[in-house]
């Protein structure tokens, strides 16, 4: 009952969700916990709450302290005692916040890994310690313990100490995404062998799941941004040079886009990061470097002009869309050259033999959901350890594509690559099938082949959809240190022997876009009037937000916004009722809402 009030009066909501109770319950009570929530499930309210409920102050250690900002402004509006310690704070700002923690003045502190392994910093923690001071420990975006997972932190590893050294206080980690084998990494590095794990869904059914074979991606790219006019999201690609490149060309487009990769200063970095986060319609282009944690609540889309290295990556990765619950949109373009690039990476690095093995079998994955014939949720929550029926609301489900009998195309394409000493790649080969007398072609004699023009009968288009699809069904792979040549894996020689039938997809024609929105959490469509008032409110949050230097979120969420123009709260009590307004940000800012409310009627 006392959470239950907390979470009414601090945060402003009526009700827990899914297992947030019984999480909040069980460390509240002292328990351990891995934490498994999508993005936008309500994680941090599974540290936080507890973290006021038991006495002491809740350590939060988080990867990514250009967020701890964004992060502690919110929990500051609602009335926590909150702050941060990292290296982008002056010595004599850190002084001070290290003496408020002493002296027992912070519900919460974030902390940067590194930060927690200092002497200094762990000799603080053994004082707090023994006046019984702690609440718990909370460790953030936990896959990055995992080495096989996709963002790994070597500092995460060193977070064994905190169970080492203060056994008695409660831990919980969590993330939004660790299939089964980062799951017992996270376990078994973190000491939390005696944890209780909790697994809610990782649907997030507002999302609306894309893909397309790369054609002109710029010309693809600009026909999807043109969909999502005045709308913020983010594009990533996979080298620095292409984000720097797209973000100029884009701006030239009169498209407002910003670069962030690890090759720009800090300054830069924080500065494009900082627009992106309290604007309302900024496209960043970025690397993988950016995103992680990410709080902007209404990001519209993520697209991925390139193949991400794994369906955990590309999950983490689309979740910074939509986390408000309203529509949104994963698009990714993606060729054969991105399975080369990303082999000849994991080939070329100095992990060991099992972990290449491993990033392969992720990287089969990844390629496997991308070549699907079914609906691409149902694919992905499965990789996730989740069976759920067709969505509706995915490429794959809206637009089915076609099976045919691929058996004798395979065994064509193979034939090919057999015939040329398995030593080229899917162009070349592509053309000796449709039997063009390129340079190459006529300098290797391949024009002589018995499979020179066998393929005519099937277009190029055709032809690289097959070479993907027996990529994906490890019939072939693409030997990266071999400048990406096509060989046959063990599988393939029952295909070629005809002992078995390979149904293959082909995409349908493209229909006009589904006029149906994305499924959302809550109603997106407001009437006229009702409207009218929602973007009035946005205005005085942006406003408010910009006399703060915070971003609009931390005043007030969007769903906030569209329950306050539905319910046109008229007393403090009625407002009291809102989503998302407690009793701190109704005291700071009540009057004004209802002054504005009042008017607008």
């Amino acid at each position: 009952m006392k959470a239950l009030h907390l979470l009414r009066s601090v945060f402003g909501y009526n009700s827990f969700r899914g297992a947030q109770a019984e999480i909040v319950g069980h460390v509240e009570g002292g328990g351990d916990a891995l934490v498994l929530m999508p993005t936008g499930g309500g994680k941090s309210l599974c540290y936080q709450l507890p973290s006021l409920l038991r006495p002491g102050v809740g350590i939060v250690v988080s990867p990514l302290i250009a967020l701890m900002q964004d992060q502690v402004d919110a929990l500051l509006q609602a009335g926590v005692k909150a702050a941060f310690l990292n290296s982008s704070q002056d010595a004599a700002t850190a002084a001070d916040t290290e003496r408020r923690l002493l002296r027992g003045e912070l519900d919460l502190l974030y902390v940067a890994p590194e930060r927690v392994m200092m002497d200094r910093f762990l000799g603080q923690l053994d004082h707090l310690h023994e006046q019984g001071r702690i609440a718990l420990f909370a460790i953030d975006e936990a896959h990055c313990v995992s080495q096989w997972g996709h963002d790994f932190r070597p500092e995460y590893i060193q977070l064994s100490v905190l169970h080492e050294r203060y056994p008695s206080i409660p831990r919980i980690a969590l993330t939004a995404t660790a299939d089964a084998l980062t799951r017992e990494e996270i376990v078994h590095r973190l000491g939390l062998g005696d944890a209780r794990i909790f697994v809610s869904s990782f649907d997030r059914p507002n999302i609306r799941y894309s893909i397309v074979e790369r054609d002109n991606p710029r010309k693809q790219l600009l026909a999807f941004l043109a969909e999502h006019r005045n709308e913020a999201g983010i594009v990533y690609c996979l080298s620095r040079k292409k984000v720097d490149e797209t973000a100029l060309w884009l701006q030239t487009q009169g498209v407002t886009a910003l670069a962030y990769h690890a090759g720009l200063d800090a300054a830069t970095r924080r500065e494009h990061q900082q627009r992106f986060v309290r604007d309302e319609a900024v496209v960043m282009v970025a690397t993988i470097a950016f995103g992680m944690g990410i709080d902007k609540p209404d990001v519209r889309y993520v697209v991925h002009l390139d193949l991400p290295k794994s369906l955990e990556a590309y999950y983490q990765e689309t979740g910074r869309a939509g986390r408000d619950g309203e529509p949104a949109e994963a698009w990714m373009t993606y060729g054969l050259n991105d399975v080369v690039i990303h082999r000849q990476r994991i080939d070329e690095s100095a992990a060991p033999d099992e972990q290449k093995r491993i990033e392969r079998q992720k990287l089969d994955a990844m390629l496997a959901y991308c070549e699907a014939a079914g609906c691409r949720r149902t694919v992905l929550l499965n990789y996730f350890g989740e069976d759920t029926g067709a969505c509706g609301n995915c490429d794959t489900c809206q637009t089915p594509p076609e099976l045919w009998d691929g058996t004798t195309a395979a065994q064509k394409f193979m034939s090919a690559a057999l015939r040329t000493g398995q030593r080229f790649g899917a162009a070349h080969l592509i053309d000796i099938l449709r039997g063009k007398a390129t340079e190459k072609v006529a300098q290797f004699n391949h024009d002589q082949l018995p499979t020179f023009g066998v393929g005519a009968d099937l277009d190029e288009a055709t032809w690289r959809s097959v070479a993907r699809q027996l990529l994906a069904s490890s019939l072939l792979y693409a030997d990266a240190q071999h400048y990406g040549a096509l060989k046959l894996t063990g599988n393939a020689k029952p295909v070629l022997k005809g002992e078995t039938t390979l149904m293959l997809r082909r995409q349908a024609p493209a229909k006009k876009k589904s006029s149906a929105r994305p499924k959302a959490v809550f109603p997106a469509d407001l009437p006229a009037g009702d409207a009218g008032l929602f973007d009035a409110l946005r205005l005085w949050r942006g406003q408010t937000a910009r006399e703060q230097g915070v971003p609009a979120y931390v005043i007030l969420h969007d769903r906030t916004l569209h329950e306050l123009a539905a319910r046109k709260p008229r007393s403090m009590d009625e407002l009291l009722n809102v989503g998302g307004i407690g009793e701190a940000k109704a005291a700071r800012y009540g009057t004004a809402l209802l002054e504005l409310l009042s008017a607008h009627e």
